[in-house]
């Protein structure tokens, strides 16, 4: 038989097709769930202690108790990634999940579950690079859907939670006005805030602008953006800012730890710039290769070639 990727789940390393949650798990009962992931470069993890560190920030706040530390798990993701390159192209990278959920529902399973235990998991994945692939050239499109982003005083946007059925119902009518489009949504004020999976940025006069803390997600690649901007001698402010100013801003993107940075060249079915690709993305793409040793867009177009020829 092949060889299967290994996975973690609560205390248990074991192939990933016996990595199964009970349908009482309060993860799929009421998506209480928090979560990461990270990404290899070169089959190393990047960031992983920022990630864990984000990780049990979020435990904190939502109050699960787990007796895992965070030394604990950067060596069990270590371990896992270790064993789970050996499956895939040295030339491909792997994506790293971590989530933790709030454990078993007594409502399926009774109050003899008295003391309830946090469920954690942990698995790898070969990063689909044909999703991205292509987007390095032509741009994606936004559209900013009638559903507007939770606001801090429902869901602080810090905690990086998996409860996202209204970053699924914007995604669906965004793809209403452009298949190939993503959502980006606006507050309850019109400023603009995140994706489902990404910070937002838009470039005037050489000044990267992103979303305050207060209303987004503080993303590990997004704080990347922040050094990459010192080196290249960019401006960056966070602070409210609306649709208008993303249509007549230079230039716009998004980061995201499986892709790193893509360009974003239409809002709404109206350029962003002129339209294309523009030069200060291309800058910090450079820089952000020199950092990781890798072309990102070449692994993703060799990626993206090979995975096609399997199908």
């Amino acid at each position: 038989m092949p060889l299967e990727p290994l996975s973690y789940l609560n205390g248990r390393i074991a192939p990933i097709s016996q990595c199964l949650l009970p349908v009482s798990d309060l993860g799929i009962v009421m998506g209480a769930s928090i979560t990461e992931m990270a990404r290899t470069f070169r089959h190393e993890c990047f960031k992983l202690e920022e990630h864990v560190e984000r990780l049990f920030r979020s435990m904190k706040v939502v109050g699960f108790d787990s007796d895992l530390t965070r030394e604990t798990l950067v060596d069990l993701v270590q371990e896992l990634v270790e064993h789970n390159v050996r499956l895939i192209p040295e030339h491909h990278d792997l994506g790293v999940s971590m989530f933790i959920t709030a454990g078993t529902s007594q409502l399926y399973t009774g109050p003899s579950t008295s003391a309830r235990k946090p469920t954690v998991c942990v698995h790898t994945f070969p990063l689909p690079f044909e999703l991205w692939s292509d987007k390095y050239h032509r741009g994606q499109h936004v559209v900013t859907p009638s559903i507007r982003h939770l606001p801090p005083e429902c869901l602080d946007p810090k905690v990086k939670s998996r409860s996202r059925m209204h970053w699924y119902l914007a995604d669906e009518q965004a793809r209403l006005v452009d298949p190939t489009a993503i959502a980006l949504l606006l507050d309850r004020q019109d400023n603009v805030t995140e994706t489902a999976t990404a910070n937002f940025f838009i470039i005037t006069d050489r000044t990267i602008l992103t979303a305050t803390s207060h209303n987004t997600l503080a993303g590990i690649s997004q704080a990347v953006v922040f050094e990459l901007a010192s080196v290249l001698g960019l401006g960056c402010e966070q602070r409210d800012f609306q649709t208008y100013d993303v249509i007549n801003a230079d230039e716009a993107f998004t980061t995201s730890t499986p892709y790193c940075l893509l360009p974003v060249t239409k809002i709404n079915g109206k350029p962003i710039g002129t339209g294309k690709v523009g030069p200060v993305f291309h800058e910090l793409l450079r820089q952000w290769n020199e950092r990781v040793g890798i072309d990102i867009m070449e692994q993703m177009r060799i990626g993206a070639i090979e995975r096609n020829a399997e199908h």
